[in-house]
């Protein structure tokens, strides 16, 4: 059985079809890429494979529940679609301890950790409007694996960062799918598609174009 089954899923917002029939299958431990080019649909599906939106028609089911009926949220799930609303007048730490207190999975010292793998100063006091683009992507990293999620779903996870850090979530996300940890990304840098994806999908329109 699939862990995510993506089923003839159509997305119409305004009497504009931004998604079309879009069916697909994601195993566990695999890391999935979907690509295409701004406007495509990406995220739109990243979303509803999230349950932050709903489909038109069609359905997802993950772990065999179907999201928005057996289920509001996929379970264990990280995910960063386009920019997390963070406080801004706060520290990257009271950002993180605040969505961690929501689900109470992990403590202070779990947050602390985090941030110091993503290469950010749990200490610092520093606001996080006065983040620059690249510590800003750091912190919704952290705040999307801080948890050890299961399902982890990544849209544009490499925009702003330098290329350490790249090289770093690469292989953290490969180290991820060896656990059995089922991952779905979108990169428009045909090189991280390249190096992480078992299996890809192109959206053009709303539709695959292409699978492989």
């Amino acid at each position: 059985m699939p862990k995510i089954e993506v089923k003839n899923i159509s997305k119409v917002y305004k009497k504009e079809k931004v998604l079309d029939d879009v069916s697909f299958c994601v195993n566990a431990g695999e890391i999935f890429g979907i690509v295409g080019r701004n406007g495509s649909g990406k995220s739109v599906l990243m979303k509803i494979i999230c349950g932050l939106a709903a489909p038109t028609s069609g359905h997802i089911v993950i772990d065999e529940k179907i999201i928005g009926k057996d289920i509001d949220f996929p379970e264990n799930l990280g995910a960063i679609i386009e920019q997390p609303a963070f406080m801004q007048f706060a520290s990257g730490f009271k950002n993180l301890k605040f969505l961690a207190d929501i689900n109470k999975k992990i403590d202070k010292a779990e947050i602390r950790s985090t941030m110091e793998m993503v290469g950010l100063n749990p200490d610092s006091k520093k606001w996080v409007m006065n983040y620059s683009l690249g510590m800003k992507q750091r912190l919704s990293i952290a705040q999307a694996i801080m948890e050890n999620p299961e399902l982890i779903i990544l849209d544009e996870p490499m925009n702003g960062l330098d290329k350490e850090m790249v090289n770093w979530l690469r292989g953290y996300l490969k180290e991820e799918s060896d656990k059995g940890h089922t991952i779905i990304i979108s990169s428009h840098i045909q090189e991280d598609i390249d190096i992480l994806c078992d299996h890809v999908i192109e959206l053009d329109r709303g539709c695959i174009v292409n699978a492989g």
